[in-house]
C-alpha cells in the first residue's frame, strides 16, 4: 500500500509509503482519500496525525503523469477533503515537504516538523504553478510577501525559517510524537486555511516579485502565473482563486517549457556513475589541490566544505601566500552571504593546508591538478605527484583541453589518471565533466562519481577530445559568432539575440568577463592542427594585439568606464570593419533570427558529432553540460533537447542550406543525418547503434 492508517488511542495515524520520496502519484491520492473517509467512519478520533515513511514526508507530485491527462481523484480534491474532515488532520513532517507535500501540510490544521525538514513550493522551477491550493492557503497563513515570495521562487525554508515565518506550529525532534501530545480542545478549535480572510494588500511585495522574475527567470512564463494567482487571494473568494489556479496549472503542464523543465529535472536526477562502472571508488579523507589561483582555490574550498582535509601545493611562498589569500576571500563572501559560520570556517581552515612542499600532501587519497594550461607544467606536475602520493591515490586534471591520453603516457601507472573537469567558480558551479581517458581504471571513475557526488554536484562522462563536451560546443559557438561579425553583425547585435533567446549574456559579453587572452591562448595551441580549409577569423587576435583584454583591463569588446556596466564601443565597429576589408568579406545585414538560427545550429551540428562519436554517452548529458556549464537556458530543456523541438528534418535541411556557403563548418553531422534517416530524435541517438 502507498498510504496506510491505523488507529492509536484516540487518534489515527496515516503514513505516506510511497518510496524513495513519497511522491504523491495517482496511488498516494487514492490511499488518502481513502484514510480521510476511514478517519470520518472511525468513532472517537480526535485528531489524524499524517507523516511520511522513509527520509521524506512527501516531494510533491508526481511529474510523470503531467505529459498524460489528469486523473482523478485530484489532489485538489483530496486536500479539500482533508480540510473539510470532522476530524482535524496534523502534518508531522520530517527530509522534505516540497510541492503537493507542502500543500498537503497547509491542508491540515496544525503543522510540526523535524529540525533539518525543507519546506517548499518549487513548481515554478519545474514550469508550472502550485494546483493544489498553495497559492491561496499559503498568503492567508503567511502574508502576501511572504508567500509571493516563496512561490515565485521555488526557493524552499528550512524548518528553522518555516517556523519563524509562521508556515509550521512547531519544531520537534520527533514530530508525530508531539502531535500526539497535542491539546485535543485546541486542535478542534483551529480554523482551516481556507475559512480565513484573505491576507491585507500588498502592491509593493508583487511589484517587487514581478520585477525580481523578470530579472532572474526572464523568458519563463510560470513566474509570473504564480504570482498573479497569489495576488487573487487578496480579494477572490477561496473557491473561486482555487478554480483559477487549478486551470492555470493544467494548462501549464503540457507546455513546451514545463516539458523541457521536467526533461532538465529528470536528466538531473539521472546523473550518476554509469551500471558498467563495477569498481568501489577510492575513499577521499585528504586531497591535494595543485595551483590556488582563481580556479585552484574554488576546487579546495568546494572540497573542504565536503569535509575534505586539503595541501593547497604552489610553486613559491609568494605564490602560496597567494593561494591563502584566494581561499580566504572565497570564504569572507560565503560568510557575508551567510553561509558559513564561525564554527565551520574554524573547522574548514583548520583542515587547510598551503605549502610549497608535495611532500606535505603525502598521504593524500585524491590529487587534482589545477595549474596552468601548459603541457610542459602539467607533465612536471604528475611527475612530482606520482612520486610523492601513496600508490592507491588518484591523479585528477582540471585541464579543459589538453589531451588526458599524453598527461597520463607521463605516469608510471596511467591508470590512476582520470580527468575532473571544474567550472569557475568551481564552489558554486555544479557541472563536473569526468573524463576518462583510454587507460583510466574503473576505480578511478568511481571516485570521480563519489566525489561528485560529495560535492553536490552534476557529473557527466566525457571521452577524450580537444574540449571534451562543453569546451567544444563552445568553441564552436564562438567560431560562428566571429563568422558572423566578419560578415556583418556587431558584437551587440549577436549578443543580443542570444540574450533574447534566453541565456543570460551574449558570447561576446562573456569572453569580455572571462578575459580574452584565455581564448586566444587556446587558439595559438591549436595553430599547428588547425584545418588549413576551415574559414579562421582573426578579428578576436587583433583584439588582444592591442591590449583589449576585457573588463579586467576595462575595455574589450565593449568599453566598461569606471569599472562600470557596459558600453557598445564604435571602435570594435572600426576594427572589424577593417579586417572585413582586409579579407575581402562584403558584409551584410543580419536580423536578430538569423543570428540565433546559424549559433544554434552550428552548436547542435557540433554537439551532434560529439554525440556521434561517443564522447558523450546521450543527449541528455549534453543538455547537462550545456544548462549547468555553459548558460544555456534551463527553460528550453538543454541543446539537444531544444535540437528535438526544432525537429532533425528542419535542422538537416538548415544545415544543407548553409552548406552551400561553407561546405566545412556546416557539414551535416552523421548522427543529425542518421536520426532524420531514421525517423528518430537526437534524445534517442545512441553511437553505434
Amino acid at each position: 500500500m502507498t498510504v496506510t492508517f491505523r488507529r492509536e488511542g484516540n487518534a489515527g495515524l496515516v503514513e505516506l509509503a510511497n518510496p524513495p520520496v513519497n511522491a504523491m502519484g495517482l496511488a498516494v491520492r487514492q490511499g488518502l482519500l481513502e484514510a480521510v473517509r476511514w478517519a470520518e467512519a472511525e468513532p472517537g478520533l480526535d485528531r489524524v496525525v499524517v507523516s511520511g515513511q522513509g527520509r521524506a514526508f512527501a516531494a510533491g507530485g508526481d511529474a510523470r503523469e503531467f505529459d498524460g491527462e489528469p486523473v482523478p481523484p485530484h489532489l485538489p480534491d483530496v486536500l479539500d477533503a482533508i480540510e473539510a474532515c470532522p476530524v482535524p488532520w496534523i502534518a508531522a513532517a520530517h527530509g522534505v515537504a516540497l510541492g503537493g507535500g507542502a500543500e498537503l501540510m497547509l491542508a491540515c490544521r496544525y503543522r510540526i516538523v523535524a529540525p533539518g525538514t525543507r519546506i517548499g513550493l518549487p513548481e515554478v522551477t519545474l514550469g508550472v504553478v502550485p494546483g493544489a491550493g498553495g497559492t491561496q492557503r499559503l498568503p492567508r497563513l503567511v502574508g502576501l510577501a511572504a508567500a509571493v515570495d516563496m512561490i515565485a521562487t521555488g526557493k524552499p525554508l528550512s524548518a528553522d525559517d518555516a517556523y519563524e515565518m509562521g508556515l509550521v506550529d512547531a519544531v520537534a525532534d520527533d514530530p508525530v510524537a508531539h502531535a500526539l501530545a497535542l491539546d485535543a480542545a485546541e486542535l478542534a478549535a483551529r480554523s482551516a486555511l481556507s475559512s480565513l480572510d484573505g491576507p491585507e494588500p500588498d502592491e509593493m511585495a508583487i511589484d517587487k516579485a514581478s520585477a525580481s522574475v523578470a530579472r532572474r527567470m526572464r523568458g519563463q512564463v510560470a513566474p509570473q502565473k504564480a504570482i498573479d494567482l497569489v495576488a487573487l487571494s487578496v480579494s477572490t473568494p477561496f473557491a473561486g482563486a482555487l478554480r483559477q489556479e487549478r486551470e492555470t496549472f493544467v494548462a501549464l503542464r503540457t507546455t513546451d517549457q514545463a516539458r523541457a523543465l521536467r526533461h532538465i529535472f529528470f536528466a538531473e536526477r539521472a546523473a550518476k556513475a554509469p551500471d558498467w562502472l563495477d569498481a568501489e571508488p577510492q575513499k577521499v579523507e585528504s586531497a591535494v589541490v595543485v595551483g590556488g589561483g582563481t580556479m585552484g582555490a574554488g576546487i579546495a574550498y568546494a572540497l573542504l566544505l565536503a569535509g575534505i582535509a586539503v595541501t593547497v601545493i604552489e610553486t613559491d611562498a609568494d605564490g602560496a601566500e597567494r593561494a591563502r589569500a584566494n581561499v580566504a576571500r572565497i570564504m569572507e563572501a560565503s560568510a557575508a552571504r551567510g553561509l558559513l559560520g564561525e564554527d565551520k570556517r574554524a573547522r574548514i581552515e583548520a583542515a587547510l593546508t598551503v605549502s610549497t612542499d608535495y611532500a606535505d600532501g603525502a598521504s593524500a587519497d585524491l590529487a587534482i591538478e589545477a595549474a596552468f594550461e601548459s603541457m610542459e607544467v602539467k607533465k612536471a606536475v604528475f611527475s612530482a605527484l606520482e612520486e610523492a602520493l601513496p600508490v592507491h591515490a588518484v591523479l585528477a586534471t582540471n585541464t579543459s583541453y589538453l589531451d588526458l591520453h599524453e598527461i597520463a603516457a607521463t605516469l608510471n601507472s596511467p591508470s590512476r589518471l582520470v580527468g575532473l573537469h571544474f567550472f569557475a567558480p568551481a564552489h558554486i558551479m555544479k557541472l563536473l565533466e569526468i573524463v576518462q581517458g583510454a587507460a583510466t581504471s574503473h576505480a578511478a571513475l568511481a571516485t570521480g562519481f563519489d566525489l561528485a557526488r560529495r560535492l553536490r554536484k552534476v557529473p557527466v562522462l566525457s571521452g577524450v577530445c580537444d574540449g571534451f563536451i562543453g569546451n567544444r560546443i563552445l568553441a564552436r559557438y564562438r567560431e560562428a559568432a566571429d563568422t558572423l561579425l566578419m560578415d556583418g553583425a556587431t558584437p551587440w547585435q549577436i549578443d543580443e539575440a542570444m540574450v533574447a533567446f534566453g541565456y543570460a549574456m551574449g558570447p561576446y559579453e562573456a569572453q569580455d568577463l572571462s578575459g580574452l587572452d584565455i581564448a586566444y591562448a587556446n587558439r595559438k595551441r591549436q595553430a599547428e592542427t588547425r584545418d588549413p580549409n576551415r574559414r579562421y577569423i582573426p578579428i578576436a587576435d587583433r583584439m588582444v594585439h592591442e591590449g583589449r583584454l576585457g573588463k579586467k583591463t576595462g575595455v574589450g569588446w565593449y568599453r566598461y568606464p569606471g569599472g562600470g556596466g557596459k558600453v557598445e564601443d564604435p571602435l570594435v565597429e572600426d576594427l572589424v570593419a577593417e579586417e572585413a576589408h582586409f579579407a575581402k568579406v562584403a558584409r551584410r545585414d543580419f536580423t536578430s533570427e538569423d543570428i540565433e538560427r546559424r549559433l544554434l545550429l552550428a552548436m547542435i551540428n557540433e554537439a551532434a558529432d560529439i554525440l556521434a562519436e561517443g564522447i558523450a554517452q546521450s543527449a541528455a548529458d549534453i543538455d547537462l553540460v550545456t544548462v549547468f556549464g555553459y548558460g544555456f537556458p534551463r527553460w528550453r530543456g538543454g541543446l539537444m533537447h531544444h535540437a528535438d523541438a526544432l525537429g532533425v528534418d528542419a535542422i538537416l535541411a538548415d544545415l544543407r542550406a548553409l552548406e552551400t556557403e561553407d561546405p566545412v563548418v556546416w557539414r551535416a553531422s552523421a548522427a543529425i543525418v542518421a536520426c532524420a534517416e531514421r525517423g528518430i530524435g537526437l534524445a534517442e541517438y545512441r553511437p553505434g547503434s
